[in-house]
This record gives C-alpha cells, structure tokens and sequence, in this order.
C-alpha cells in the first residue's frame, strides 16, 4: 500500500525535492494532493507528471489557467486558502509535507492535525508562531510531528533508540552563512545578491536571507524547544562552517551523538516520509577523503543580533515569538526589494518586539490578531 502524501508547496525548494524522492520510491510513496502559491506553470507540469488527485493553488486569479491547462485528466482543481486549508483533510491522506513559507503554512497545519494526519513539518514557522498550540493539538489528536529541517531531523536522528534517556543538551549547527567572516562595518553595505548566495546549501529566497541573518538558527532554536521539549538553556548553537555535521545531542552521561551526510535535503524529507525505516537512496555519499577539516566556532550575537533577539523571544514566551516572525516576515521582503539593509532588518524586529501588545497565553485569534499587528508595526517603521 503506497503512503498518500499532500505536498503543500510543491513549487518550493522542499516541495520539487519531496517530488524527487516519491519519483526515486513509486513503489512506496504517491503525491495525493499538490498545492502552490503562485507558480502555476510548474504546478501544472507536476500534476501532469504525477498525477495528483487534487491540486490547489492558493491565488485565485490563476485558478482558470489551472483548470484549463488540467482540463483532460481527471485531477480535481482548486483555489484559495480554504481549500488549502481543506484538502489535507481529506481521508486517503495519511501524511502532509508542510513545505510552504511563513506564517501562511499554520491554518492549514492545525488543520490537517486534527484530521488525525501525520506532519513532516519543514515549515518552522508554524512552530515558531505556535509551538505550544501545535503541540497541544498534536497531543490531543495523537498525530506525530516529523521534522524536516535538516537540523532537527539530525537531533531526530540521534534520539533513535534513546527512548527514556534525557537530553542534556541539544546542539545546532549552523554554518554561519555567506557572511560569517564578515565585519560590522562590511554587514552594512552587503547586498541581497550577496545575502542570497549561500555557500552550502541551495534553498529558497526568504530561507536563504534567514540564514544570512541568523534568524533561520534563531527560529530553529524555538523550533527544537517544542519538537524536543528542552529548555532554551538547553539549546546551543555551533558555528560549523562545512555543514557536515547535521547537529548533535548530548546526553546526561556526557555523550554526544551526532548525525553527518553531504547538505542534501532530500535525506530529512525521506527520513519523515519512512520513519521509522531507512529506505534506499541514490543520494551522494560523504566522502571521508574530502572531509579533512571540520571546524567550529562561537556565534556572534553583536554582529548576528536576531540570534539574540530569537532567545529572547523565546525567554519571553506568549506572543513574542509570533511578533518576531511577523516582523521578521516583513523585513526580509523590504530588504529583498531594496527597501531596507540589511543590518536595519535587525533594528526593525526589534522596535516591533517593544511594541506590539504582549499576551502571555495566547489562543489561535490572539496569534491571528498579533500576526497582523506586527506587520503593520513594523512596515509603519520601515517608512519612518
């Protein structure tokens, strides 16, 4: 019996790799549902190549191209984010692939979790918003949460068999991105051309800006509190400029157990589709020949400032992480359409955490409601 997955953005950077790794498995795994944004002309191509039941594209106004480029196979097509929100519930679903970006990917996340379905989770902010109501819900509804990012699926990884054991510690690698070497003064005139040329990994536009900031560590750290249930003294941050080495745990006996592979996100999304089996791969292999320098360092909170600002929120709890993620949301796509520098994006988020209404225990409207208002907070302060 294949395993039916709904790919929500499957015309991402996860989403075409989640595709590759059902094309390398036809005998195990079958794209149920396909849902994209915008890019509607590779939707298309994938749908007629893998023949979904039903895709979604969440902008209206492509939807007739949509229905008319499908109109001679029998795939079910729809538009909006309700039905986004609304096709992972339907029953031969057994897993969704949360691969959208932003703040967009929890509706439909909550949704699919109280229809009981299994989440391979790389949308971080979903956890990062909303981490103790996922997890609520996750724990109500009993539906397990796979990690996709590389990250956690390494600490994942490494927590294979410990079933009892407690974390002493859990320990993220970061590779410190395009600009690790990089001075404060030269941090104030690099360019988004720069920022989006990642030295290790290929990723999308927003992701890959997270990771020149740091925020992407940041967020992963929140991340980690809710899939692992640590402490955020408990989360170390690595510097490892190789990305060799995924991340690590250490244990109360002093051990640390770490997961290493070549930066190939196709490894994550395969673990989560098989869990708790390892299948077969073609992925390339790590070559311990080439492998001769694995180095590490400290980050740098001055020069990195939302690796700070993500601790903090996170200390804070409540609300704060979901106005940092608005806020961050907001910043990121000023400084990719030059409107903002990229140091000023750290200036911003913070403003907008002083600002926006604090609540200490919020429910789904309060997030609703203080996502909203982070994001007009800080584009008022873009403009300032």
């Amino acid at each position: 019996m294949k395993k039916q997955i709904a790919i929500l953005g499957s015309t991402g950077s996860i989403g075409t790799q989640a595709l590759q790794v059902i094309e390398e498995h036809p005998d195990l795994y079958e794209a149920y549902a396909l849902t994209a944004n915008n890019k509607v002309d590779l939707l298309i191509q994938q749908a007629r190549k893998f023949m979904p039941e039903a895709v979604v594209i969440v902008n209206e106004a492509k939807y007739p191209q949509l229905k008319e480029a499908l109109s001679d196979l029998p795939i079910k097509v729809y538009a909006g984010e309700e039905a986004l929100c609304q096709i992972v519930e339907s029953a031969p679903i057994q897993m969704v692939l949360t691969a959208m970006v932003g703040y967009a990917g929890l509706r439909p996340t909550i949704n699919a979790i109280r229809a009981g379905k299994a989440i391979a989770l790389a949308n971080k902010e979903t956890l990062v918003v909303a981490g103790e109501l996922i997890n609520s819900l996750a724990n109500q509804y009993h539906t397990p949460i796979l990690p996709v990012d590389s990250e956690h699926s390494a600490v994942f990884q490494c927590l294979a068999g410990e079933v009892g054991n407690p974390i002493e510690k859990v320990i993220l690698t970061a590779s410190g991105g395009p600009f690790r070497t990089y001075t404060v003064e030269q941090l104030q005139t690099v360019t988004k051309e720069q920022a989006l040329h990642h030295p290790n990994w290929s990723m999308g536009a927003k992701i890959t800006i997270d990771s020149a900031s740091m925020m992407n560590k940041g967020f992963e750290v929140m991340e980690a509190k809710w899939l692992f249930g640590v402490r955020p003294d408990q989360i170390e941050v690595v510097v490892h400029p190789q990305s060799v080495i995924h991340s690590m745990v250490q244990f109360q006996d002093s051990a640390v157990k770490a997961q290493l592979g070549m930066p190939d996100m196709r490894l994550p999304i395969q673990y989560a589709f098989s869990y708790p089996d390892r299948v077969k791969s073609s992925f390339e292999r790590l070559d311990f020949a080439k492998c001769t320098n694995l180095t590490f360092e400290q980050p740098d909170t001055k020069r990195f400032r939302n690796l700070a600002l993500a601790y903090e929120a996170l200390r804070q709890a409540g609300n704060m992480p979901c106005i940092v993620n608005a806020a961050n949301e907001v910043v990121v796509d000023a400084f990719l359409n030059d409107k903002i520098s990229f140091l000023g994006m750290s200036d911003v988020i913070e403003q907008t955490m002083q600002k926006v209404s604090y609540i200490h225990v919020p429910t789904y409207d309060d997030y609703v409601a203080t996502d909203a208002e982070a994001r007009r907070i800080a584009a008022e302060l873009l403009h300032k």
